[in-house]
């Protein structure tokens, strides 16, 4: 017999809404509170503190994401994969509830399911570089 941990459909379903949103604001040059605004249905609460919180913190995100980058430039990375490294940086420094196994985990199915071939990988290092740097587990 399996566990299942409660809300962990749901959280992935939000991540997904959230990816969806920010891809939009960065695609359009729009913002993100309009695009949050402009769903005809409400996103998942977890999906706005996910893009709301990315979006307020994405000077200190993209600080963390550069500071781990060996021989890479933030501005070279692809959209969606910076989007997806983003959400997970956002959620290791805000979220300490999430364990980091789970925030790695969902990265990389996220890049599997939106990105290339190498971005599961690649992100899987980056975001493992981040945690070590901003979570003690």
């Amino acid at each position: 017999m399996s566990a299942t941990v409660p809300g962990l459909g749901r959280r992935r379903e939000a991540r997904e809404e959230a990816l969806a949103v920010l891809y939009e604001a960065a695609m359009s040059s729009s913002d993100v509170a309009s695009r949050l605004a402009s769903h005809k249905i409400a996103p998942d609460p977890y999906a706005v503190e996910i893009a709301s919180g990315v979006d307020e913190s994405r000077s200190e995100i993209d600080r963390l994401i550069s500071g781990n980058l060996k021989g890479w430039r933030i501005g070279r990375m692809a959209p969606i994969d910076r989007i997806i490294a983003s959400m997970a940086t956002w959620e290791l420094t805000c979220r300490p509830d999430v364990p980091t196994g789970v925030i790695l985990s969902e990265a990389v199915e996220l890049a599997a399911q939106y990105s290339g071939e190498e971005s599961p990988r690649f992100l899987n290092g980056l975001l493992r570089a981040v945690a070590d740097e901003v979570r003690e587990d």
